[in-house]
């Protein structure tokens, strides 16, 4: 076998090589078969010396420069251009040699021991060229082994870390569920607490003012009965003194009896007061152990409106006054406890409607007026995690000086003897032990506006 033909045997090999291992496409598995199945060809060709040696020789260097050009020529095949650099040398001094010995013999017979040192060389540059590729493809190798163990671990750990984000994903949602639920545990348990502040504290007050109630009661009504006898005695001995001193002229003694009628009077009067005051501070007391129960808020607030409005015609004839309701249907029953929350209605419907008489009063002569009408409205509407009822009348308004103290005990802006100043006390006490709020608006000469809201 020829030098030529070795070469191109050992670079079509390598080719194949490479194609096994995936690194050449495998569309060029049958050009390598070719290659292989030529110098073969070339090989028995050469053996047996039927077209002497310069014809295989020949054909050797064209598949070798067929090699070559197509390593160096087409990108797939780069793989191996390492290979060829390491053969060119041998192929160029084995080329060269065999022009050489073609056309002149006795020249290549003289120098023939150059060219075998020239072939040494380029077979000693080949094999280094081929130990260095060896070398630098196995560092590549190992390289190529760690980068896919990084790649390996870098996979399993985004896997972790992918797995990790849902585990804290599911944890972080399981959390905000255990918080809203203490949030919502936290809320009931402060509005128990609220309402079990408010029960002591009524407990309390209840069991101090029920004592001293029931203490003052007995008193008044001795004071009230006998100060309703004496005047009708004052009265009696008038008329009987007239029946028989018909010209008798006043005398001292009719100055003292005007007085002592006068006085009585007083007393009668102050004693009906703290009457009011003691059944006030009774209704204050009262710790009735109500249940709680969905109620109709709607009808609640309707029925109590008219028993207010003919309760006040039917304790003053001259009482003159609209109402008006404006109800949400969408309303939802809440649960409350119905006696409380009606004794806040009346007591809040009462004073709007007295509101109105007042202003009525100062405005004698000018009803016809337009939006001078006394007018009480109470309207609901639902506003989804709470209800809101509010009553509005049209009076003369609460002037900003004593707004901060209405809802404080005692304290009251009717006339003397008409109001105790316990009522919008116990109604604050009240919508606050449902877990509630209760605000007035009001300007003065436009009206006054309560508002409760009570949570569903």
């Amino acid at each position: 076998m020829s030098l030529e033909n070795l070469i191109a045997f050992i670079l079509i090999l390598t080719i194949r090589n490479r194609v096994i291992k995936g690194e050449i496409p495998l569309h060029w598995k049958k050009w390598v078969h070719i290659g292989l199945f030529v110098s073969i060809v070339l090989f028995f060709i050469d053996s047996s010396s039927i077209f002497g040696n310069t014809f295989p020789k020949i054909l050797s260097i064209a598949l070798i420069g067929i090699i070559v050009y197509g390593v160096f020529k087409l990108p797939e095949l780069s793989v191996v251009r390492t290979w060829v650099y390491a053969v060119l040398p041998l192929i160029a001094t084995s080329i060269i040699g065999d022009v050489v010995s073609f056309i002149s013999p006795d020249f290549f017979n003289k120098r023939e021991s150059y060219f075998e040192l020239a072939n040494f060389l380029a077979i000693v540059w080949a094999i280094s060229m081929w130990y260095n590729a060896r070398k630098q493809r196995k560092a590549l190798e190992a390289e190529r082994k760690k980068a896919e163990e990084r790649e390996k671990e870098f996979r399993i750990t985004e896997a972790l870390k992918a797995q990790l984000e849902i585990q804290v994903a599911e944890r972080t949602a399981e959390l905000r569920k255990q918080k809203e639920e203490l949030e919502k545990a936290l809320q009931e348990l402060k509005a128990t607490q609220s309402q079990l502040i408010h029960a002591e504290k009524m407990a309390s007050l209840g069991e101090l003012t029920a004592g001293i109630a029931h203490e003052i009661q007995n008193p008044l009504n001795f004071v009230n009965n006998f100060s309703e006898v004496s005047v009708e005695l004052v009265e009696e001995i008038r008329e009987l003194r007239l029946k028989t001193q018909d010209s008798r002229p006043k005398t001292e003694e009719d100055e003292i009896l005007e007085d002592i009628r006068q006085n009585l009077e007083k007393i009668q009067h102050h004693g009906k007061r703290a009457d009011g005051i003691v059944k006030g501070m009774l209704a204050h007391s009262r710790s009735d152990a109500g249940i709680k129960e969905l109620t109709d808020i709607n009808a609640l607030a309707d029925e109590y409106l008219r028993m207010s409005f003919h309760g006040l015609r039917a304790k003053d004839k001259s009482f003159n006054a609209d109402f008006k309701t404006d109800f949400d249907l969408t309303l939802p029953k809440v649960n409350v406890v119905p006696q409380e929350i009606s004794r806040v209605l009346l007591n809040l419907i009462n004073n709007a409607f007295q509101a109105c008489a007042d202003r009525n009063k100062d405005l004698a002569g000018f009803e016809n007026l337009p939006g001078l009408t006394p007018t009480v409205t109470v309207s609901t509407k639902n506003l989804g995690d709470k209800i809101e009822i509010s009553v509005k009348d049209n009076g003369p308004g609460i002037p900003d000086a004593i707004k901060d103290k209405i809802f404080q005990p005692f304290f009251t802006t009717k006339p003397t003897g008409q109001g105790t100043g316990l009522g919008l006390s116990l109604s604050y006490d009240i919508v606050k032990a449902h877990g509630g709020e209760i605000s007035v608006e009001s300007q003065e000469g436009l009206g006054t506006t309560f508002n409760i809201s009570l949570p569903i």
